[in-house]
């Protein structure tokens, strides 16, 4: 029978250092190791969420960590996520469910409501905490963001309620690692100081032998052990929780594939969607919002949005939506999931002004349906077509204008979705590109372009050989047993 081990956070000296997949790294180690391991986060800012089995939206990242330590989501995973708005403000969900929207300065002022949301998700943690061990932590940003201290609900103060183990994760990568590392410690209260049991130098590029004297000179400096430095990699596949690295996607059409384009919407939402699409050997997968860039591809993909009118809006106004009706017209495939199965229709209503002021924006007019926004949201996970899964987080509803044929077949037997031919689509649907079927299906018509090697792609195997080697390289370059000496001492000897 493993030991009780102390929960562990990964803190950071800033923001994108690599907290979520290092969390995502050590859940898989401790399932490895025989442990029950579950993540948490107490507050998430993301546009990339989830649906758990229960119908209640969390944060993508902490879906992916669950999975790779081999349990299903739950909110109590993330029992607070701020979903970006349009208009300077965010979607409050809390335990899974929408209960308002809120400004910055509102959200991090002192208030009864803010304590109201700090109890909430203690108690989610205290919850998680009674049914796994041990309970991997993460972070948000850095650590150090005293001006926000007292309203942190995600931080140290969320530490010191769990008892945590802080890892205190510093990016070498981006420079400045020593000031990092030494400032985020040393602006910590004692008792907050005290909590932070290791270091973890991460995205180090080069011969670690050269780091030697710096892990030895902060350890020096800090008072607190280098447990780790781990190598930066671009071979091991983790689904990212920020979209700002999507543009970056190449762009140039290829032979011998398949060349889908994903349309990048300014508030794109679950682009995870198309991950799956990216590890394809048949596919050439990219995303982009100049219409020249549009016309190169087979296929064109409409993602999901946090804000459907303003984003119709923006292709109008950038020429995509006119890229992307003469493309159909031209015999391209165009397919819409969510915001896109919205944006494709004949038009978006919103009379009681749930995105914003205007009441109505006319679409793409490629699918015989019409939206009305409403402030209700669904969220949940489906099963359809007789053996595929996916999930659905969308506000609004989506009605044919005509007689039409649904594009999926749901396990109660209703129609979903849209289909106006083989090229032709949209649907609610988060995730239908997961299954294998549903791909081959999507492919068909352009298959003639692909690599005739190449075959249909196991995604679920794909990404549980991503965790074991991710598991495999931190591993190898973080003192596990160290790490487990600290997350096993007495309880007596911690403050």
């Amino acid at each position: 029978m493993p030991k009780t081990l102390h929960p562990i956070m990964l803190a950071g000296t800033g923001s994108d250092v690599g907290k979520s997949v290092l969390a995502a790294a050590f859940c898989r180690i401790f399932l490895q190791d025989g442990y029950h391991p579950a993540p948490f986060k107490a507050q998430n800012m993301a546009l990339n969420s989830f649906a758990t089995p229960e119908g209640l939206e969390m944060g993508r990242a902490q879906a992916v960590q669950a999975e790779a330590a081999g349990i299903a989501c739950h909110t109590d995973m993330n029992p607070l996520l701020l979903k970006p708005n349009s208009n300077h403000t965010s979607q409050v969900v809390l335990n899974g469910r929408p209960i308002g929207n809120t400004g910055a300065y509102d959200y991090f002022r002192k208030s009864e409501g803010r304590e109201a949301l700090r109890k909430e998700v203690y108690a989610a943690y205290d919850r998680l905490n009674s049914r796994f061990n041990p309970i991997v932590m993460e972070g948000a940003g850095s650590i150090s963001e005293i001006n926000l201290r007292d309203t942190d609900l995600v931080n140290m103060p969320m530490a010191l309620h769990a008892k945590a183990d802080v890892l205190l994760v510093g990016d070498i990568d981006r420079g400045g690692v020593f000031a990092s590392v030494y400032g985020s410690i040393m602006l910590q209260r004692p008792e907050e100081r005290a909590r932070i049991k290791g270091i973890i130098i991460n995205k180090f590029r080069g011969d670690l032998r050269l780091f030697a004297d710096g892990a030895r000179m902060l350890e020096e400096l800090c008072g607190v052990p280098v447990l780790g430095v781990v190598p930066y990699f671009t071979d091991i596949h983790i689904e990212e929780e920020d979209s700002v690295a999507l543009a970056a996607k190449a762009v140039k059409a290829m032979r011998g594939k398949i060349n889908v384009a994903v349309v990048l919407l300014r508030h794109i939402s679950n682009y995870t969607d198309f991950d799956v699409l990216e590890r394809d050997p048949r596919v050439h997968l990219f995303y982009t919002n100049n219409t020249d860039e549009l016309t190169k591809a087979d296929i064109i993909l409409v993602p999901g949005s946090k804000s459907t009118i303003d984003d119709l809006y923006e292709l109008r106004r950038n020429g995509c939506a006119q890229a992307i009706i003469r493309a159909r017209r031209e015999g391209k495939t165009v397919m819409g999931i969510c915001g896109g199965y919205q944006i494709m229709g004949e038009e978006v209503l919103d009379p009681q002004h749930v995105e914003g002021e205007v009441s109505r924006m006319p679409g793409l007019g490629l699918l015989p349906v019409s939206t009305t926004m409403s402030g209700s949201k669904v969220t949940r996970q489906v099963t359809f077509n007789g053996h595929m899964h996916g999930y659905e987080i969308h506000m609004g509803t989506t009605v044919p204008t005509t007689d039409v044929q649904p594009l999926n077949t749901m396990a109660d037997g209703r129609g979903e979705g849209c289909r106006v031919d083989e090229r032709c689509m949209g649907t609610y649907i988060h995730g239908i590109l997961d299954n294998a079927g549903f791909i081959d299906q999507l492919l068909a018509p352009w298959q003639q372009k692909a690599d005739e090697s190449a075959e249909t792609f196991d995604y679920q195997a794909f990404k549980e050989e991503q965790y074991n080697r991710l598991a495999d390289h931190v591993r190898k370059h973080v003192d596990m047993d160290r790490l487990y000496q600290i997350m096993t001492d007495g309880e007596e000897e911690r403050p």
